[in-house]
């Protein structure tokens, strides 16, 4: 329960419709239990009175109420649904903020799959929680305690009676009550993993045909699903249990009423409408009983998902701004130096990724990063906007310790075309602008033609209006990375990061690439503008670069020119040989 009284929260703002709700409520309920007594006055007064006047009368006020029962319930059902559907908007907002807000490394250890399960289904199940407990939630309690104690005002002796009864049945709903937050638990992991197998397979389904594997990827669904489904027969099978067990109690209660209340009607001590009346009441106060345990079915469900839902609002930023911030300077290229920084991304000083890396990029400077593949390359562009902190040395920009900035100034200087070139349902001229809403179209015409992008579109069915489909699929990959690359100049950035992003794309138009970017970022400007990393698989991107680093095993074992490192680095040698062929030897550069 702690879980859910946390998400409580997220309905306080509407506690007036609530409680609007609620008091709507209360009417169906005292309605509830003033039937019975109408029913008791027409037997006793009018059928054994033999009194038509008090049938009619009675018949007359119980349709009155009736009707006026039906609005209440339909107000409180109106109230509640609001009720319901604003927290559910404002938990979705929240949820979708908080994941906005993660690191990288938060990222790492949350998939889509959970992710969209918690925004989901989680979000649904905790709001039909809210909903019924303003419609049935608090009825079911109100009416059984109410109708227990009409039941002592209509006969004491027979509501002593059936006590045993009512005892039982609290008992056996206390049992399945306590059995069941753990089983919906373990439904909700299961549905977990099936929605990441569904979501790797709708995300991955072109390569599955590529490979033939619909086959393999159909098993592994299936197995996946039956999991899913078995635990949920589980849940059912147990529950399923409670409806006999509920109707074996009531029917014994009512055995005990019609047998005691029998003799006693026959000794003249009760009447039969008492008797009506008292059957009534026992099952407005055993009915709710069962009415508690379907709601305990559903705060069980809701308790779990609270659980989930919290887990990603608890989660805190592995990356956060320090209480005391500085500020970059605008509109220039900066320093960025790395001094002896070691970085893990699992939390512990096993498995360095980067051990003790030290570089310097100056102003306007061009740094190529080589290395194979899992050397770590990635790695350290990623640290230079501060995705991840260092486990150790520390990363400045113009001297400024990255951790010393707040995140989102260090952000705005960034342009980044990360490994993934990622593009978003919309126009090929809304992808562009994507960093810079505000740009003007001669703006982001300049920025294709320098990302080598602009004839391409021109050739596209609509030109920079063409829809672009989900991921990009209705363009190929080296048209998907020259946009990216587009949208990552049109920000003009002061540090740009390119991350493996012209490996779709020809040594032809990549050289023009280079040259156009050259051309921008220097716009005539007296200083430089832009500091750039390219990391890169192929030797050609990197021989221009006035910095070029050789990446091995999570450390730079060499940096230079492409000359100096012909001469100097047997590694990159080998690259170059093996990329190019007629490298200069070592021995012969002696």
């Amino acid at each position: 329960m702690t879980h859910i009284k946390k998400l409580l929260h997220f309905v306080k703002p509407y506690w007036r419709r609530s409680l609007v709700s609620l008091v709507f409520l209360v009417l169906v309920i005292f309605i509830d239990l003033a039937i019975p007594r109408l029913i008791q006055r027409i037997i006793d007064q009018g059928i054994n009175g033999k009194n038509m006047q008090v049938v009619i009368s009675t018949t007359v006020i119980m349709l009155v109420i009736s009707v006026l029962q039906a609005l209440f319930a339909l107000a409180n059902n109106l109230f509640s649904i609001q009720v319901g559907e604003n927290m559910a908007r404002d938990l979705r907002e929240a949820l979708f903020l908080k994941i906005q807000s993660f690191s990288f490394g938060n990222l790492d250890h949350l998939n889509t799959g959970q992710l969209m399960v918690r925004l989901s289904s989680d979000t649904s199940t905790f709001q039909r929680m809210v909903q019924v407990s303003l419609r049935i939630g608090t009825r079911a309690p109100l009416l059984m305690i109410g109708s227990l104690i009409l039941m002592f005002v209509t006969d004491s002796r027979l509501a002593l009676m059936v006590m045993p009864v009512l005892l039982a049945t609290t008992l056996v709903i206390v049992f399945f009550v306590s059995r069941m937050g753990p089983l919906f638990m373990t439904v909700q992991k299961k549905l977990d993993r099936l929605n990441t197998v569904l979501q790797e397979n709708i995300a991955g389904v072109r390569l599955v045909k590529a490979f033939v594997r619909a086959d393999r990827e159909a098993e592994r669904f299936a197995k996946t699903n039956e999991d899913y489904t078995d635990h949920n027969v589980r849940v059912m099978r147990f529950m399923s249990t409670l409806s006999p067990s509920m109707s074996i109690l009531v029917n014994i209660g009512m055995v005990i009423v019609i047998w005691a209340g029998g003799i006693q009607s026959v000794n003249g001590s009760v009447s039969v409408g008492q008797i009506v009346a008292f059957i009534n009441y026992l099952h407005t106060t055993m009915g709710p009983l069962g009415v508690m345990v379907m709601l305990a079915n559903v705060v069980a469900a809701a308790t779990a998902s609270a659980e989930r839902i919290n887990e990603v609002l608890d989660t805190q930023p592995e990356v956060q701004d320090r209480p005391e911030t500085k500020s970059l300077p605008e509109g220039r290229a900066q320093r960025i130096r790395f001094e002896g920084v070691d970085f893990h991304y699992n939390g512990t000083n096993d498995g360095l990724v980067l051990n003790g890396v030290d570089l310097v990029a100056e102003p306007g400077q061009t740094v190529a990063i080589l290395g194979a593949t899992g050397a770590g390359k990635s790695s350290i562009v990623n640290l230079v906007p501060r995705f991840y902190d260092v486990a150790a040395g520390k990363i400045t920009w113009n001297g400024v310790d990255v951790r010393d900035v707040k995140q989102s100034d260090l952000l705005s200087h960034l342009g980044i075309v990360p490994q993934e070139t990622i593009l978003f349902s919309g126009t090929v001229r809304d992808n562009i602008r994507y960093g810079k809403p505000d740009a003007s179209d001669e703006d982001v015409i300049a920025a294709a033609k320098a990302a080598q992008a602009h004839d391409f579109i021109m050739g596209l069915a609509d030109g920079y209006d063409t829809r672009v489909e989900e991921r990009g699929v209705n363009l190929s990959g080296g048209q998907k990375q020259r946009i990216a690359i587009a949208r990552a100049l049109l920000v003009r950035p002061s540090v740009l990061i390119l991350d493996d992003s012209t490996s779709s794309v020809d040594v032809e138009t990549e050289t023009k690439i280079q040259d156009a970017m050259k051309t921008w970022f220097s716009g005539g400007a007296s200083t430089p503008l832009s500091t750039c990393f390219v990391v890169a698989q192929r030797i050609s991107t990197v021989l221009h670069a006035d910095k070029i680093l050789v990446v091995d095993e999570g450390q730079i074992v060499a940096q230079g020119t492409h000359g100096e490192l012909m001469q100097s680095s047997p590694v990159y040698q080998e690259i170059y040989d093996s990329q190019l062929g007629g490298g200069v030897k070592l021995e012969d550069a002696a």
